[in-house]
């Protein structure tokens, strides 16, 4: 009997709920359903993407996996270890071990520190090293990160935007970390920078072992990058799938629609019938639909739809491939 390893995260049904403030006259107004049921497993050394349109939660779940915010209900597991519940008290080791590279690499970094001291503060802060071997790690991170050494005594405000993303990578990496979350991390990037941070974040996965939760937008960033993909769709993944087969036979109407909507180089005339629109706009997460959240849109809509919502399960038996569809094969569009 093949033995699996333990994975290095584990989600388990993760709920983040924001109540509603009270009316005026009192009363409960409800809450926005971030994330609602989302569950999944990330290997060391793997990267995960979860993609979706804004507002589906994706950011949300990497703070919820980073205790930014508690969540509402579920579970995570960082090898084995459950970390959802922890009190503030022994949240350090995982803070150690887990940490994230934000959107905007400009104010995510204290323009008032020099570089050495931005990288500096985490491994000061788990008493890693100090004095010589602290100025030894601080150049070598910036090694790593491909950034002069002489230029770890000059402020933020003094590198472009892609520099400076690089500082924020070494600071993430400066602790000895497992896993990075990186949300939106090459989003505010020029294209060929975006290239640039891509190739980094990927060979310092080879070199470290690194795992990647990797929250992005732009699928073809993604399709380079990942090992698997998670679709999300208000606050619940619909899909998710190795990166072949998700990119080269998606399941979920709404995956097709998103892969449908990536911009090509020389598109072919004849294929733009393939393109799929979809009508009328995102429901409200504060009262998402009933049965499948996505049955106001599809253009596959079944009276089932409306009122059981699908479970993720194997496609045609393909462990690598999970569905929230009720529909066993869905057609071809076009």
């Amino acid at each position: 009997m093949i033995v699996r390893p333990t994975p290095l995260l584990e989600v388990n049904a993760l709920k983040k709920h924001y109540p509603l403030n009270k009316g005026l006259f009192g009363g409960d107004k409800g809450a926005v359903y971030a994330l609602d049921g989302v569950s999944f497993t990330l290997d060391k050394g793997e990267t995960l993407s979860i993609v979706g349109e804004s507002g589906c939660g994706k950011s949300t779940l990497g703070k919820t996996i980073l205790r930014l915010v508690d969540p509402t209900d579920g579970e995570v597991f960082l090898d084995g270890e459950r970390i959802d519940n922890l009190p503030a008290s022994k949240l350090r080791d995982m803070r150690r071990r887990v940490q994230v590279v934000f959107q905007d690499p400009f104010s995510s970094l204290n323009p008032r520190q020099k570089v050495r001291d931005i990288i500096a503060e985490p491994i000061v802060n788990f008493g890693l090293a100090k004095g010589s071997e602290l100025t030894d790690r601080i150049a070598a991170l910036m090694d790593k990160v491909r950034l002069p050494r002489d230029a770890m005594n000059r402020f933020p405000h003094e590198f472009s935007g892609g520099q400076r993303q690089r500082i924020g990578i070494a600071r993430a990496l400066a602790p000895g970390s497992d896993l990075i979350v990186c949300d939106e991390a090459v989003s505010a990037l020029d294209v060929s920078v975006k290239a640039q941070i891509v190739n980094l974040l990927s060979d310092l996965q080879d070199e470290l072992g690194l795992a990647l939760l990797f929250i992005s937008h732009d699928l073809a960033i993604v399709e380079h990058l990942t090992h698997r993909v998670a679709v999300m769709y208000l606050g619940k993944i619909v899909e998710i799938a190795d990166r072949r087969t998700l990119f080269g036979s998606p399941h979920h109407p709404y995956t097709r629609a998103l892969l449908s909507a990536v911009p090509v180089p020389n598109p072919d005339p004849l294929l733009r019938k393939r393109r799929v629109i979809l009508k009328g706009d995102v429901p409200s997460p504060i009262n998402p639909p009933s049965g499948c959240r996505f049955h106001t849109r599809c253009p596959f809509v079944m009276d089932r739809c409306r009122s059981e919502e699908p479970m993720l399960r194997p496609v045609e038996g393909n462990v690598r491939q999970m569905s929230a569809c009720h529909l066993d094969g869905v057609p071809e569009h076009g």
